[in-house]
C-alpha cells in the first residue's frame, strides 16, 4: 500500500478494463472536480498504467491487475463510477490537502 499526499498530486488516472466508456466518463467528472489545481486527469486500460502515475482510481474489480500494472502508485479502488466517497476523499485530499492512502 502506498500513499501520497493530495498536494503532490499532479497526474491522476481512471484506470478500465479497455480504457474507453466508464473511465472516459470518471475522468471527465474529475477533471470538472479538480479545474483550477495542477493535477492533470487522463484515462488508461489497466494493463497500461504510466509510470509517471501519482494517484490510480479504478473499479474494485480490477484492483488487482492495477496493482501489478503500477506498483508502488497510490491506488484507490471504488465501487460506483460516479459518487463514491473513495472518489470523493481523493478529490477533497488533493483540494484541501490530506493523504491519499491507496
Amino acid at each position: 500500500m502506498s500513499s501520497i499526499q493530495g498536494k503532490d498530486v499532479r497526474k491522476l488516472i481512471v484506470a478500465c478494463d479497455a480504457g474507453m466508456g466508464s473511465s472516459v466518463m470518471l475522468a471527465s467528472t474529475l477533471r470538472r472536480q479538480l479545474k483550477g489545481t495542477e493535477v492533470t486527469v487522463d484515462h488508461t486500460p489497466v494493463n497500461s498504467i504510466p509510470g509517471d502515475a501519482d494517484v490510480v482510481v479504478c473499479h474494485a474489480g480490477l484492483a488487482d491487475r492495477a496493482r501489478a500494472s503500477a506498483p508502488g502508485v497510490a491506488l484507490v479502488p471504488f465501487q460506483v463510477f460516479i459518487g463514491d466517497p473513495a472518489v470523493t476523499r481523493v478529490v477533497d485530499a488533493i483540494r484541501n490537502g490530506g493523504t491519499i492512502d491507496g
